[in-house]
């Protein structure tokens, strides 16, 4: 099987967008990348996980709330080093998740065939969650399948199912902000991110006790 937008036979790349990839994208790349983990084991190894800014510091450490807030949340923060948005992410990438909706406009005027699967975070949960997943190939057809699949039908929704505002696909930037702010974004990012997950690997979040 050939994944879309030739990434190859078998894998599957998620990139996450903001601007300087120090806050937003390096928690929501570290929190996609638990939580795949948590549900799939070894069956995540085929679904890859980066993030970029579009003013991104190239080869910046992350934040130390983001890094604080990622840990707090069960993720880990090591080894992060950010990156600008180049072209070859955009092309390499199956499924780019942006923070804001200037950040999708500006992956997608990059071209590269991006506008079908370049989402703000929020808007993606938002489609997500009006998917039936008995649509969606089985998941012991494996998760790449299963993922081209959920964003080809999030692609279709797009135009029919609209956002209350604009403010409600962004998740707001927390760049020099204190820890509580940070934290809030962080759990704002793990709420978008938890029905993207659940639907993509058909697995629910384990029950905190």
């Amino acid at each position: 099987m050939t994944a879309p937008y030739g990434r190859g036979i078998g894998t599957f790349r998620i990139l996450h967008v903001s601007t300087g990839n120090v806050c937003r994208s390096p928690i929501t790349e570290r929190l996609t990348r638990h939580a795949l983990d948590q549900r799939l084991g070894d069956g995540a190894r085929d679904l890859l996980v980066e993030s970029a800014g579009t003013w991104g510091h190239e080869g910046a450490q992350m934040e130390a709330h983001a890094a604080t807030v990622l840990s707090e949340m069960g993720a880990d923060p090591a080894g992060f080093t950010g990156r600008e948005l180049l072209d070859e992410h955009v092309i390499e990438a199956d499924l780019v998740l942006t923070a804001t909706r200037d950040h999708r406009a500006q992956v997608i005027s990059m071209g590269h065939s991006a506008g079908l699967r370049t989402f703000t975070l929020k808007e993606f949960a938002r489609l997500v969650r009006a998917i039936d997943a008995a649509t969606l190939p089985p998941p012991e057809e494996g998760a790449v399948q299963r993922a081209s699949a959920l964003v080809r039908a999030a692609a279709a929704l797009r135009g029919w199912l609209l956002a209350p505002s604009v403010e409600a696909d962004e998740v707001g930037d927390p760049y020099g902000a204190p820890v509580t702010y940070f934290r809030a974004v962080g759990e704002e990012i793990r709420q978008a991110l938890d029905p993207v997950v659940t639907t993509l690997t058909g697995v629910p979040a384990p029950t905190v006790r």
